[in-house]
Parts: C-alpha cells; sequence; structure tokens
C-alpha cells in the first residue's frame, strides 16, 4: 500500500523523550502505524474495526 501521500501524526501525550513513539495515519479504510524513529521503516496496518477493538481494550484496561 502506498502511504506516501499520508499524514501521520504522533500523540499529544508524547513527550520529549527521545523520540520513542509511534505515529498513525488514516487512510481509506486502513489505520496505519510506524515507528517515529524509523518513517521509511515498516507499518502496520488495521482495518477500522480492528483498530477500534484495539482503541476499546486500551481505554477498559485491557478487558
Amino acid at each position: 500500500m502506498d502511504l506516501s501521500g499520508a499524514t501521520w501524526v504522533k500523540s499529544s501525550f508524547s513527550g520529549d523523550n527521545g523520540g520513542n513513539c509511534v505515529e498513525v495515519a488514516t487512510t481509506t479504510g486502513v489505520i496505519a502505524v510506524r515507528d517515529s524513529k524509523d518513517p521509511d521503516g515498516p507499518k502496520l496496518l488495521f482495518t477500522s474495526a480492528e483498530w477500534n477493538t484495539f482503541l476499546h481494550s486500551l481505554k477498559s484496561g485491557g478487558r
């Protein structure tokens, strides 16, 4: 998948910790995640349903 035109964002909770963050980009039907230290490296791709399940799990403490 070509993500060259994607707009990547970092969480506002990310501090000045030397770049140890993940970035997320939303494209048509896909949410992409990458390591901010390696923007040209591998990306993880999730469907909207998978991403929503992941976020719900985080918010509920993994339950």
